[in-house]
């Protein structure tokens, strides 16, 4: 089945008429003002709306952020509401720099029960909307655009009374035309000049004009030109603050956000991931880090963004999704074995200190508080990059690179098998059974070396298919002497060791490659407390895999 026809049914939103714009040539220098929404808009959203616990758990995390203006409730729309604002207010749980804000539409009993909800707070915004768009005037509320005017204006004036009466707090004034990115330009330009005079904005008494995108209906760049096109045009600019508050129902909240300060904008309204009606408000989580990425500091602390994640999971009863931008369970993972051995590479040469230039990882998960423990898994897309990183990340054992790419085809061969990931123990695992614990058909028991003058006897005890073998050599070195012990058709091709930890409990890995036959290579390793011995041990595994190879007798 085909999708319809959409010319048929749907317009595209007209393009803006603005040759002249400004903000494509503008970036981001500062960090707008952060208001969070999540108490109110994002609380609304919800199957089950927060109780009052629940919201002062969120109130408080907010405030540990650094957030500075908090919108907590819909007072008017519930005594829940109501009685979370006196809380806050009596006992004395707002913080002196921080401003909380309160929603209420343009109705006269509305506005009185939500200015009584934040009375006695030492500074609050009272937050004013009514809708403007065509479709809402013709649609919701059958008003002709003089009558939308005029219900603006009248619910400011009640607003500017009821708060000069109370000279305790410092008293804020916000005004949303609703649906504004849906509305005629010049009439949402009409509305907003209308309600400035009407509160009386001055450069020492500013209030906020919000430009809500409450139903994401065009791309960012449209938003954008809608946000400059007002900058540009309202009367007593430098007597208000424009501030957005992006829906997601296209996706591109964020970059209309971005546009959006771009284009103007000192303010910002949204949510901790994104939480919000049909497809969320903008999620201020991303839109913060997005600025600390280019190397802005955003004012907001998540250096510890997974207990962050986790408060607004138990509050909201929604799960961050795993790949959800900085915060998701799997963002800083990397199944993909190109991916992985890129990674690899980067933290092998990444400076402390240093621009950070980690590939694939626009971060550094530390700064985010996240460890480096899950930035690489495997599974059947992986290569040898991640297996290699997991087990020096996890184990000490640094693998030669060819080695790595041996090994890697082991994994691939279990993870095809099941299908599944495999975890850092598994691939230890994988590891052990494969090479360090490849002691059938000869078994390492002790040797004995003796040094001719530059040459080195050696006498080597073995177990063959669990009966003692004991064998004889010269060599110019200990490996030579117990290869020539051996009297196989091997070579050494090459050679790699380590110390793994250190102290009395270190012990030593040895990485032996040899030539089988003339022709095949074979890996082999050992590991023990006594580095010859580990060589030793490496040697008789890389042999133990070829069932071909067969040990000469004393």
């Amino acid at each position: 089945m085909m999708l319809k026809n959409p010319s048929t049914k749907y317009q595209a939103f007209p393009v803006i008429n603005l040759p002249d714009r400004s903000w494509p040539n503008k970036t981001i220098t500062k960090p707008p003002v952060w208001m969070s929404t999540d108490l109110r808009d994002g609380n609304q959203a919800l199957i089950d709306p927060m109780d009052s616990a629940k919201k002062l758990r969120f109130f408080e995390m907010l405030v540990k952020i650094g957030v500075k203006e908090i919108e907590i409730a819909f007072p008017s729309a519930s005594q829940t509401d109501f009685d979370f604002c006196r809380k806050l207010i009596e006992e004395k749980r707002i913080p002196d720099d921080v401003t909380v804000e309160v929603l209420t539409q343009a109705r006269e009993d509305l506005i009185r029960r939500t200015v009584d909800s934040v009375t006695g707070a030492r500074r609050a915004i009272v937050h004013m909307y009514n809708a403007t768009a065509p479709s809402f005037r013709k649609i919701m509320f059958n008003m002709t655009k003089e009558e939308v005017k005029e219900l603006a204006v009248k619910g400011t004036k009640l607003i500017k009374e009821l708060t000069d009466a109370r000279p305790e707090t410092e008293w804020v004034y916000q005004y949303s035309p609703e649906a504004f990115s849906m509305t005629e330009l010049d009439f949402a330009k009409e509305v907003c000049d209308a309600v400035s005079e009407a509160w009386g904005a001055t450069p020492e008494r500013k209030m906020i004009l919000n430009l809500p995108g409450t139903v994401e209906v065009s791309t960012p760049n449209v938003y954008a030109d809608q946000v400059e096109w007002m900058h540009r045009n309202i009367q007593r600019r430098d007597s208000i603050i424009i501030s957005l508050h992006p829906h997601n129902d296209r996706g591109c909240a964020v970059a209309a956000a971005e546009l959006g300060v771009m284009a103007g904008a000192d303010r910002v309204e949204g949510c901790l991931f994104g939480n919000g009606e049909r497809t969320g408000n903008v999620d201020l989580v991303t839109l913060a880090l997005n600025l600390y990425t280019q190397g802005i500091n955003p004012g907001l602390d998540f250096s510890d963004i997974d207990a962050i994640r986790q408060t607004v999971e138990e509050c909201n009863q929604i799960p961050v999704h795993p790949r959800h931008p900085y915060a998701g369970d799997l963002v800083f993972t990397a199944f993909s074995g190109s991916h992985q051995d890129a990674i690899k590479k980067g933290f092998a040469k990444q400076q402390k200190d240093a621009i950070w230039e980690v590939p694939y990882l626009p971060v550094d998960p530390a700064d985010l508080g996240r460890s480096y423990d899950a930035v690489i898994r495997v599974n059947s897309q992986s290569g040898k990059g991640g297996m290699a990183y997991l087990l020096e990340q996890e184990f000490g054992l640094v693998l030669p690179r060819r080695l790595q790419i041996e090994f890697s085809r082991v994994v691939q061969r279990v993870t095809d098998e099941t299908g599944k990931e495999v975890v850092a123990g598994d691939i230890h695992t994988i590891f052990k059974n494969e090479y360090v614990d490849a002691v059938t058909p000869y078994r390492y028991i002790s040797h004995h070396m003796q040094d001719d003058g530059g040459d080195i006897t050696i006498k080597v005890d073995l177990q063959k298919d669990g009966k003692p073998l004991t064998v004889t050599g010269k060599g110019n070195g200990p490996i030579d002497a117990f290869v020539d012990a051996l009297g196989l058709d091997v070579k050494i091709m090459d050679f790699h060791e380590h110390a793994i930890g250190s102290g009395a409990d270190a012990n030593a890995a040895s990485y032996i490659e040899l030539r089988v036959n003339g022709g095949q290579t074979r890996f082999g390793v050992g590991i023990d407390s006594n580095i010859m011995t580990a060589s030793f041990r490496a040697v008789l595994s890389a042999i133990n895999r070829d069932s071909a190879l067969n040990v000469k007798a004393a």
